[in-house]
């Protein structure tokens, strides 16, 4: 499903615009994504988790030539699916 698709069914349920619908999901997501960015774990109790890792500096290889390559620490978003979303 994609973001259109997600707008559709969402406006369909809520019984709402799709304009609404879109305004709505792009507001959350946003929101989200704010959140994220200041190192706050975004929790939507039963769907998902969204959270900041972090990342260890470690040695990796380049594949064609074998020649190592320091990859530096850095900062990651994890996604952990919520009990909803069992299947």
């Amino acid at each position: 499903m994609n973001k259109s698709a997600l707008i559709e069914a969402a406006a369909a349920k809520a019984q709402v615009s799709k304009a609404e619908a879109a305004k709505v999901i792009d507001a959350a997501l946003e929101a989200a994504v704010e959140a994220v960015k200041k190192g706050e774990n975004v929790q939507l109790v039963g769907y998902a988790t969204i959270a900041v890792a972090k990342r260890a500096a470690r040695v990796s290889k380049n594949p064609r030539t074998g020649e190592k390559i320091n990859v530096p620490a850095k900062k990651v978003v994890k996604i952990k699916a919520g009990a909803k979303f069992a299947l």
